[in-house]
């Protein structure tokens, strides 16, 4: 029966991934749970790609400028080390980790913590970025968010990238990029 672990006083664990355009709220929302898990007094830990600096370098910061406390690190195997007896870990901008990501978060569902993630699903060509399609194939739970086309208002889901250089991976703001819809990021490739 699937009450009788919880009888005998185990944890269970779960995976939630936040995903979505840039511009979306994907952070916002990742803050939003994690205010949420602090109010509820359970133990956190947050995590950040250590190179992205755009904000804050210890600091998870929303586009809106809200902000929580996290610990930047180089790899998702450092999640294993640091996340030690907490109810919740929270990880943001999870496409820019390595193919360790999911199953570090699987190893944090398995330990009973509640893992919460967001990252963009797609890059700024619409390809799927990094490992966000294998943690959106083993997330218990999907929030897709979505932001609004700045050239017709329509919903995006889109991170359009305004200028022609850099890889897939090409850190920036709205000098960079602006959220659009399929329709008007098609007609300006």
């Amino acid at each position: 029966m699937f009450i009788e672990p919880i009888l005998r006083g185990e944890r269970r664990g779960w995976i939630e991934v936040i995903c979505g355009s840039m511009f979306s709220g994907k952070t916002e929302e990742l803050i939003r749970r994690l205010k949420r898990v602090e109010i509820a007094h359970l133990k956190a830990e947050i995590f950040k790609p250590s190179f992205d600096t755009r904000y804050d370098e210890q600091k998870i910061v929303s586009h809106d400028e809200n902000k929580i406390q996290s610990t930047p690190i180089d790899n998702s195997q450092t999640i294993l080390l640091l996340a030690q007896d907490v109810d919740v870990v929270g990880i943001d901008e999870a496409q820019f980790f390595d193919d360790q990501i999911a199953p570090v978060c699987e190893a944090l569902a398995l330990k009973g913590m509640r893992v919460i993630v967001a990252g963009l699903d797609m890059d700024y060509q619409g390809k799927p970025f990094g490992q966000m399609p294998n943690l959106l194939a083993i997330a218990d739970y999907i929030t897709k968010l979505h932001a609004i086309c700045v050239v017709c208002g329509n919903i995006a889901n889109v991170s359009y990238r305004k200028i022609n250089t850099g890889g897939q991976v090409l850190l920036g703001e709205k000098d960079i990029y602006e959220p659009r819809c399929r329709v008007c990021a098609a007609l300006n490739k």
